[in-house]
């Protein structure tokens, strides 16, 4: 069974360490994106994120317990927690993609190199590189960049795009889990890692918006977390860790107004990967859905009409 990214865990126990230095060992009872409750023994601490430094877990009965479907893995008993220590936990997992005209950001999602982007980060190219930050021993994370990279699928409807990444030393990747069941609400927390502008894993982090926002046929996440050009094909977190969108564009001039392509379709396009499949010497392989032609006239069509010319 496959691994998320967690933390090492120590023999027992649960340590937090505060901004100020002090550490508290006990048992957390609970956490939230915005607070933390210890129980040191003759009394249970409350804590403000902000005023938390790191968290150590110790070994607990609720063990991550990862599925695998299709190449994404879904996750069970995932911790809550700030979007500051979910960047340390699942950030390995975003990658930068490069192309010869541009770059953008992707998401790991299977040990073996499987990873998802935007099709329009990789739009027209075949030669790609891609970033990927591997951690280490010591705590330190290696960059490393990529050059064989396999274009598997590509949507162009949906704007995703499914890559393989040769892997190094045949060492698995860091992944992240894609959520289950969507359980989005508005005002949830929720956080974006990429490139924007080519600035390297940088995290910005908000709330859904709304659920529902739709364009063109296709319903999108809204967010106020920062999407810039670079972000796109990069990962939307909620506060356990799992994708749950595909960023995918902003609007210029307006502020605060991020959208993300839904998991439940990021999943769809995976588990049908082979009606998409990317072949370079076939530019048209793959189902493509085309704009329909614009209307040339218009009024009622004359079978609609009755005798008098008026529309039954």
């Amino acid at each position: 069974m496959a691994m998320c990214l967690l933390p090492d865990q120590p023999a027992s126990g649960d340590t937090v360490t505060l901004k100020s230095g002090a550490q508290i060992d006990g048992e957390i009872l609970k956490r939230n994106a915005k607070m933390l409750w210890i129980d040191v023994g003759p009394d249970v601490l409350e804590f403000s994120v902000d005023d938390i430094e790191d968290v150590v877990v110790g070994a607990t009965d609720g063990a991550v317990d990862t599925t695998q479907d299709t190449l994404f893995y879904t996750a069970e008993n995932l911790p809550e927690l700030a979007p500051k220590e979910q960047a340390k936990r699942i950030g390995p997992a975003v990658i930068k993609v490069s192309t010869p005209s541009g770059l953008g950001s992707g998401v790991i999602i299977n040990p073996d190199g499987y990873a998802i982007t935007n099709a329009h980060v990789i739009q027209g190219e075949t030669t790609l590189r891609c970033t990927v930050w591997l951690p280490q021993r010591d705590g330190t994370l290696q960059r490393k960049t990529i050059e064989d990279i396999e274009i598997m699928a590509v949507n162009n409807h949906l704007d995703l795009a499914l890559l393989k990444l040769d892997q190094v030393n045949n060492v698995p990747y860091p992944f992240a889990p894609i959520e289950e069941n969507e359980r989005l609400e508005i005002g949830q927390t929720v956080f974006a890692i990429g490139n924007p502008l080519g600035l390297e894993r940088t995290m910005s982090q908000g709330v859904v918006s709304t659920k529902q926002r739709s364009f063109g046929g296709i319903t999108y996440v809204q967010t106020d977390a920062a999407i810039n050009p670079g972000n796109s094909g990069g990962p939307l977190f909620n506060t356990a860790g799992e994708v749950v969108g595909i960023t995918n564009m902003g609007i210029l001039g307006g502020e605060a107004l991020g959208f993300a392509i839904p998991a439940r379709y990021v999943k769809d396009f995976i588990r049908n990967r082979e009606s998409f499949a990317f072949d370079e010497k076939n530019p048209n392989s793959g189902h493509r859905y085309h704009n329909p032609p614009a209307r040339q006239v218009f009024g009622s069509a004359p079978q609609l009409q009755d005798a008098t010319g008026h529309t039954e």
